[in-house]
């Protein structure tokens, strides 16, 4: 029955003509011959972006469509966000030496405006090594993608970990500029990411005000973190890893400031279950929360639930944020918040037990030059993902309900006044006047 219900997903073309075959393999999996189909490469459905290159080929980068044109937009300003994501940058990062130079190869304008067709980027690769894994082509590494991308390809890219690096993470990083510059015209959005916790080390809860934390307060120390006393024991607690050839995980906080209510398309398509998917694709990823996350299950209905009042500018809001800025799949004008745990780093250089690819135990010891947190250069990646989700999130809701005026549709007895939700958006005259 899966098998029947499986093979209605392969195009009849691809069942006929010479030298194609489909049929099931003795790992329960298709078997085909002549059929090939690319998967997992691409995000989103208006906003969309496929990355591409690995990590020790000639480069990597990302086509990004559906952005809309006349959006200004400047090389320096994705050269800005792809600084923040690469090797080398602190002792608290691999000591890979890339610059990872950007080149806008399509889509913008030499004065500096989207045209509305898809946006080529290219970051060449220049400091390769791929004689630090020669080991690896043997050897699993314990908890790396090495031996799963075996089982589902049959072949990998050895050097670097091909696209299981966070190498292919550039094209997201670059991307979500475009992406940043997109919400924040739009809205007045702002995604904001920092360090919470590397290890046992934990921001004080409350630290940091969700609604104002800025760029200006993560990138005050190395670690990324807005809290300087933290950042401190953070910064040790690495080094003292780092210095045992060891790694450490931790949790990435990230929040969209400015966002509109009415993002986000229930059931299956909700803005937190999207976040979840964007956030949870990046590499070294183990968990995903939103607003209360886990720590809300300990708590009552009346302790949990956020009260709704209107506020000086007559917009209904909530005195409280445990929804996250998300409530029933759907943003409701405040502060969205998340949360992403990112395991250590899996290359280290202790010996550990492993096998070899045809089956023999043996020993081994990480090579390579490796983050021994991936922490600090994992905000912009959390960050980037984020503004995809938003914008793409903002496109297909003003296709979908802005496209048909209320006015000109709807009877007006039956228009419903319904007070704004959320807070004024930027710029509004609302909040001109709180402002003054």
């Amino acid at each position: 029955m899966i098998a029947a219900l499986l093979l209605l997903l392969v195009p009849a073309s691809a069942l006929r003509g010479p030298g194609r075959c489909v049929g099931w393999g003795r790992s329960g999996r298709v078997a085909s011959r002549g059929l090939q189909m690319g998967v997992g490469n691409s995000y989103g459905r208006i906003f969309r972006i496929s990355t591409w290159g690995e990590s020790h080929g000639g480069g990597v980068g990302v086509t990004v469509d559906g952005v809309p044109p006349r959006l200004p937009l400047k090389l320096e300003e994705v050269q800005a966000e792809l600084d923040r994501r690469r090797p080398g940058q602190s002792r608290l990062t691999t000591p890979r030496n890339e610059t990872d130079t950007v080149e806008i190869l399509s889509g913008v304008s030499p004065d500096g405006y989207t045209l509305g067709t898809p946006i080529g980027m290219l970051v060449r690769n220049k400091d390769q090594r791929s004689q630090d894994y020669d080991t690896n082509a043997v050897a699993y590494r314990p908890s790396h993608a090495d031996a799963a991308y075996d089982a589902k390809y049959g072949i990998r890219a050895v050097a670097g970990g091909g696209r299981s690096s966070a190498r292919e993470t550039i094209g997201r990083v670059a991307a979500g500029a475009v992406a940043k510059k997109l919400i924040s015209i739009a809205s007045g959005a702002r995604v904001v990411g920092y360090v919470k916790s590397v290890g046992e080390v934990e921001m004080p809860e409350g630290s940091v005000d969700h609604n104002s934390v800025a760029l200006e307060d993560v990138e005050a120390n190395i670690v990324r973190c807005p809290h300087a006393e933290t950042a401190e024991r953070m910064i040790s607690r690495i080094d003292e890893v780092r210095k045992s050839g060891n790694s450490i995980g931790g949790v990435v906080e990230c929040v969209v400031q400015n966002v509109p209510a009415g993002l986000g398309s229930p059931v299956f398509d909700k803005l937190e279950a999207e976040l979840a998917k964007a956030c949870m694709s990046l590499p070294a990823t183990k968990g995903f929360e939103i607003g209360s996350g886990f720590s809300g299950t300990k708590l009552t209905g009346i302790e949990h639930n956020d009260a709704f009042y209107i506020d000086e500018n007559g917009r209904t809001r909530t005195k409280t944020n445990r929804s996250g800025g998300i409530q029933g799949g759907i943003s409701n004008g405040e502060t969205i918040v998340v949360r992403v745990a990112f395991k250590p780093t899996s290359t280290i250089g202790r010996e550990q037990q492993t096998v070899t690819r045809d089956g023999e135990e043996v020993s081994m010891r990480g090579k390579g030059r490796h983050d021994p947190c991936v922490l600090p250069r994992a905000v912009p990646m959390v960050e980037a993902m984020v503004a995809l989700t938003v914008a793409d999130a903002m496109l297909c809701d003003h296709a979908q309900c802005n496209f048909l005026p209320a006015e000109t549709t709807v009877a007006p007895e039956h228009r419903l006044k319904i007070n704004p939700l959320g807070a004024a958006p930027v710029g509004s005259k609302g909040e001109q006047q709180a402002a003054q």
